[in-house]
């Protein structure tokens, strides 16, 4: 038994059918934001509504439509939940030990300033991590930092998220941009090259945005030497990277240049003021964090103390290394002695089962049976890099395997409904996506004519909310980017590109990545606050994208490469 998607399913028409398929999005927007209902129960509700509109609007098979929600569940708990469990263990294993109090203050040594620590810590290091592993862990242990520091937890969630929209694109070592290249047929290097002529404009100004956020448009000019060394040496370095040496880079060589430059600017300039959270003093936390930073902290404890996040950084930096990614999952072809025996324990440790009724069952509007296979690559995990770097912060931080024990047992605990909130979005993302629903979306917008290079990027935001992936987006809609944009005299180049740079916009709204934010800094149910908190930003920056795409194809045409 097969099925084959019908775009316009809802009486044989693709607006009413757009209609339908948008359903299940305003609901959970309704859910959260407006409701408030708590993450997990506007997840589960959302899935089913996903599930019964697929069935009986679009006439998919039930036995189907149950099996595609499932495989979505089991991605939600890897690599995704994974993630965020290990991700979380990791900074409390550091805070129990008594290190982060020490990175607290080598922190607080460099600035006491909040709008400066968010820089170092949202922008520059979460933009690190986002290069090096991308997923959920970026945004989970720059929350995890900045909380540590003393940010109003939901705060520090909704800067980290705001912060993330630059390196999205150019996450876990390239992959959305080489991974379009597939299914386009469009070098991903010309790709790369067009992205780093579009998002160094976000990046520079992101450092700009966030503080004005944070404390006002007045206060900018107080800290404006520190917006524009971090955002100029980021954009700067994204460009660069992105035009002459790949998709692979950008994030990491920015990520640190914007980091180095930043330190070494605090080193022989400071701003007048300092600026805390309103009320941020009247409390006994705050009273602590102005207190000098202790003076006795040699180097050797303080880099005793950042030892498990320079772990952390060399154990996903190596997993983000293609060939080492290859043994790890089983696919090594080399010769390398050491690399044949770690691919032989990857091999064995990666499962590919087909899913019952969905492999090859499903017929996709180019007429090409999809495949569907449960994807569980333990080994390769970044999840797993994050464990590993876990089992040696045990050893840094001389704590006992019954310490390590509790403190899991408290992570797994307070991350349930997180876990659940994840699974059932990413299972609702692969039932529209089976369904045929959100091809119906994309194709809606499609038709907007002498318009679409405005709307184009709305299409890589929109597959980024479902999917929470700027990669699933590309693949998503990447080709349909490219077929309408040859139709409307568009270059293809451009619209790729505009799919994966508006598509940077919508992490920050994304279902999971709202999860993964609050299960960060522990404040499972409280994702409404945090999306009525995001929503709006990143609807602002996904207009800026569209006015520059728009720009790029009616004026600015000599950017396109």
């Amino acid at each position: 038994m097969t099925f084959t998607q019908d775009f316009t399913a809802v009486g044989d028409n693709l607006a009413l059918s757009a209609i339908v398929a948008v359903i299940p999005i305003l609901y959970f927007f309704w859910a959260l934001a407006i409701k408030r209902m708590k993450g997990h129960m506007a997840g589960i509700t959302t899935l089913l509504l996903a599930l019964l509109l697929s069935v009986t609007a679009f006439n998919m098979p039930i036995g189907m439509s149950i099996m595609s929600a499932s495989q979505g569940i089991v991605y939600g708990l890897l690599p995704i939940g994974w993630i965020i469990v290990t991700s979380v263990l990791l900074y409390k294993l550091t805070v129990k030990s008594g290190q982060f109090s020490i990175i607290r203050n080598f922190i607080l040594s460099i600035t006491e300033d909040r709008r400066l620590q968010a820089l170092l810590v949202a922008f520059s290091f979460g933009a690190f991590l986002e290069g090096a592993a991308g997923f959920g862990a970026p945004v989970a242990i720059s929350a995890a930092l900045l909380a540590g520091l003393g940010f109003n937890p939901l705060y520090a969630a909704g800067i980290c998220l705001l912060a993330n929209t630059a390196p999205v694109a150019f996450g876990a070592i390239g992959i959305p941009i080489t991974a379009v290249e597939g299914p386009t047929g469009i070098p991903a290097f010309e790709i790369s090259k067009m992205v780093g002529r579009q998002l160094p404009f976000i990046s520079v100004f992101i450092p700009f945005y966030l503080v004005i956020i944070m404390a006002g448009f007045k206060r900018v000019w107080e800290v404006l030497p520190a917006i524009l060394v971090s955002g100029i040496s980021f954009a700067l370095t994204q460009y660069l990277s992105s035009n002459f040496l790949g998709p692979e880079l950008p994030d990491i060589l920015s990520a640190l240049v914007s980091l180095f430059a930043l330190v070494i600017l605090l080193k022989f300039w400071k701003p007048k003021t300092i600026f805390r959270f309103k009320g941020e003093l009247e409390t006994a936390a705050s009273a602590e964090i102005k207190k000098a930073p202790d003076p006795t902290y040699s180097p050797g404890q303080i880099f005793h103390a950042w030892s498990p996040f320079l772990v952390l950084t060399a154990f996903i930096s190596l997993w983000g290394i293609p060939v080492i990614k290859n043994a790890l999952t089983g696919h090594y072809e080399g010769t390398n002695f050491i690399l044949k025996g770690i691919n032989g324990l990857g091999e064995r440790l990666t499962f590919l089962p087909e899913v019952p009724l969905l492999n090859n069952k499903i017929i996709n509007g180019t007429g090409e049976a999809v495949a569907a296979i449960f994807k569980l690559e333990v080994l390769g995990a970044a999840g797993t890099a994050i464990l590993f770097s876990c089992i040696v912060t045990k050893y840094i931080a001389r704590l006992s395997w019954k310490d390590v024990y509790a403190i899991a047992k408290e992570t797994l605990h307070e991350l349930k409904f997180p876990i659940l909130t994840i699974s059932s979005v990413v299972g609702f993302a692969y039932v529209t996506n089976a369904s045929g629903m959100s091809t119906t979306l994309g194709m809606t917008l499609a038709k907007t004519g002498a318009l679409f290079p405005f709307f184009s990027p709305v299409l890589g935001w929109l597959g980024v909310f479902i999917t929470g992936s700027d990669t699933s987006a590309n693949l998503m809609f990447g080709n349909l980017q490219k077929v309408t944009s040859l139709s409307v005299g568009m270059d293809p180049v451009l619209a790729i590109a505009a799919n994966s740079s508006g598509g940077v916009t919508g992490k920050m709204i994304s279902p999971q990545s709202i999860a993964v934010a609050c299960a960060a800094v522990g404040l499972a149910g409280k994702e409404s606050e945090l999306l009525r908190f995001t929503l709006k930003h990143s609807v602002f920056l996904l207009l800026i994208v569209c006015l520059i795409t728009f720009l790029q194809h009616n004026v600015l045409s000599w950017m396109i490469p």
